[in-house]
């Protein structure tokens, strides 16, 4: 009996010992990023019989334990993933909010300022310092242009630097995972089975800073170690065995990096799309979902300013009475050659057709045989072309000899556009304020007709016989001859009269009203001395709001407000999402801290509970011992 007394207290002395070193474990690592609170398990040890039934043994301690919840755990590694992406894409794509959206630094004051000066030159075509003024604010607008593409190509030139630091974050804490996973494996082992809990610890704080890089999922294995997979289920880490990513050259466009898998001696360009997730996710979503889009949308803004411009410039006369020449440059589409091509082809681009200008970019394939395919990036919409060359969405594309099948190009219509804007003259006397040709009427005419000063058919080129004299008789109240029209218009040579109906006649529009009398004459001829007409000017400054783009349903300025509007939305809508999902975050993590975490306050109270549980079992020895003590005085 008291041999057994001895045992108990002294098993009881050991696991209150084992209970308190655990409850300061967990007190010094209260604040350990990661830690899971640990406890003791202990179990009763099977009874002594006797005659009257069983006498206690004591206690045995059978292990340390986390206190671990798998689905909460599980659920936090998910939402986290999720609310780095979404902070990481809302920091980058505020600043291209702020940079569009600027009110004063943006590009929409800046085009709001030309066309201003543009009227300005309507009003006074005969002014130099209003033809000055204009020059001046076009340039400004080039130069804001410029600056806004220049800042688009340095974020984009950070997310590359950027993307190579979160690939080496990945590579680094796959290989500490793996060798984890060794260490875990061994000490599994070593101990019987029992969990090292500061390794699986530490496995999992390093899973939780790789899921904050790229969304990852685990698999655990028997023996302890766990299985890490990214993308949609490329391995990271198995068993000991750690693979990993590189940053290289993307194939397809040499402006940008992609991200491959590492698998031995070889690596494989992955779906950038499937990196999903985490810092690296937002970084490749950002950038080829808002970063590259926007600034093909501003492109394409410059580049409807630039060629909307250029061609009523170049329907009109200057102030020295020349036709009027491009105001700005325009940049042609860039092509690029596909990184794999084995052929020495080339491809060339130019814009045929500015109302169907996308924002989208362009891959052309090489089938082979004479045939080809046209990929509309932004949606993956398929042409197929049987022969080149070939305009689609306003974009005529022409290839060389020397193509071989699986050549690729990338085709970039408006990513250059607005690096490229640039004022083509500091003349202001170049400004075709005037239009080429001017409709009068015979001082004779005896009726009430009037003719209107006419305006040019676009688009250029124009008819070569546009400043050709043309001459219209009246041979009765509802007939009328031309003489000068080359070709001569059908329906002729009497031509029915109806008032204010359209005459299209050598590339110009003039319109006839009022009830002309019979031999009346009305011509239409080359505008000279036209220093004060300013009908090509007007029709400039009215560019800003005209419709040029998607099928002249959208002018130069509500283009670009598209733009802001578009890039608002979007910084909004992350905004909100991001704080909801750090917000769910927040409460996952706390339910999951609830179960996993250190209380200090439960801890303390652990600390007297397992003090006086030691201190009880010792006060049991020393009964025991006194009770032996006794035994040994009977036999003296």
């Amino acid at each position: 009996m008291g041999s057994n007394l001895f045992t108990s207290s002294l098993s009881g002395m050991n696991a209150a010992q084992y209970g308190l070193t655990t409850t300061q474990h967990n007190i010094s690592n209260a604040n350990t990023p990661g830690f899971t609170r640990q406890e003791t398990v202990v179990t009763s040890r099977p009874g002594s019989q006797f005659g009257g039934g069983f006498i206690g043994q004591g206690v045995d301690v059978t292990g340390v334990k986390r206190i671990y919840d798998q689905f909460l755990s599980t659920q936090v590694l998910q939402e986290q993933s999720q609310a780095t992406y979404l902070t990481t894409y809302y920091t980058a794509l505020k600043q291209i909010d702020n940079l569009v959206a600027d009110p004063t630094a943006g590009a929409a004051p800046a085009m709001r300022d030309f066309f201003a000066a543009t009227n300005g030159v309507a009003n006074s075509p005969e002014s130099i310092p209003a033809r000055q003024t204009m020059l001046s604010n076009a340039q400004f607008a080039v130069n804001r242009f410029q600056a806004i593409d220049q800042r688009l190509t340095d974020i984009a030139n950070g997310l590359s630097a950027q993307l190579t630091s979160s690939v080496d974050l990945v590579n680094s804490y796959s290989k500490q995972i793996a060798a984890l996973n060794g260490s875990i494996k061994r000490a599994i082992a070593s101990g019987n089975g029992q969990q090292p809990n500061d390794l699986l610890d530490q496995r999992d704080q390093l899973i939780t800073r790789l899921n904050q890089e790229v969304k990852t999922t685990t698999l655990k294995q028997a023996d302890g170690t766990m299985n890490v997979f990214i993308g949609t289920g490329q391995t990271l880490v198995v068993d000991e065995q750690a693979m990993s990513l590189r940053v290289v050259r993307s194939a397809i466009d040499p402006s940008k990096v992609d991200v491959a898998y590492q698998n031995n001696n070889s690596s494989v360009v992955m779906q950038q799309s499937s990196l999903q997730g985490g810092n690296l996710g937002a970084y490749l979503g950002f950038r080829d979902q808002t970063l590259e889009p926007m600034r093909n949308e501003l492109g394409r803004v410059a580049l409807s300013l630039a060629m909307s411009v250029n061609q009523q410039n170049q329907a009109g006369l200057d102030l020295r009475g020349q036709p009027g020449k491009a105001l700005f440059n325009v940049a042609a589409p860039r092509v690029d050659m596909g990184g794999l091509n084995q052929g020495t082809a080339t491809v060339t681009a130019t814009i045929a057709n500015l109302g169907a200008i996308t924002t989208s970019d362009y891959q052309l394939k090489v089938n082979g045989g004479g045939s080809y395919t046209m990929v509309r990036l932004s949606d993956n919409f398929v042409t197929n072309i049987a022969a080149m060359p070939q305009t689609i969405d306003g974009i005529s594309v022409n290839i060389s000899a020397g193509a071989v099948a699986g050549d690729s190009f990338l085709i970039r219509p408006t990513a250059n556009a607005a690096r490229d804007l640039a004022v083509m003259t500091s003349d202001p006397a170049s400004i075709a304020a005037a239009a080429p040709m001017r409709g009068n009427a015979t001082l004779t005419n005896l009726g009430t007709g009037v003719i209107g000063a006419g305006s040019v058919n676009m688009p250029l080129p124009l008819d070569p016989n546009i400043q050709a004299p043309v001459t219209i008789t009246f041979n009765s109240a509802t007939t009328y001859t031309v003489v000068g029209a080359v070709p001569p218009p059908a329906g002729g040579p009497n031509y029915p009269y109806v008032s204010g109906a359209n005459i299209v006649i050598n590339g110009w529009t003039t319109q006839i009203t009022g009830t002309p009398s019979v031999n009346d004459t009305f011509t239409v001829s080359a505008n000279t001395n036209a220093s004060g007409d300013s009908r090509n000017a007007l029709l400039m400054a009215n560019l800003q709001t005209t419709g040029v783009l998607d099928g002249g349903t959208t002018g130069v300025q509500a283009a670009y407000s598209q733009l802001v509007g578009r890039v608002g939305a979007k910084t909004n809508e992350f905004a909100v999402t991001s704080v909801a999902q750090t917000n769910m975050v927040a409460e996952t993590i706390k339910q999951q801290q609830s179960t996993s975490g250190v209380n200090l306050d439960e801890e303390a109270a652990n600390l007297l509970r397992f003090q006086r549980a030691y201190e009880a079992s010792a006060k049991a020895l020393q009964v025991s011992n006194t009770m032996f003590d006794a035994l040994l005085a009977l036999g003296k």
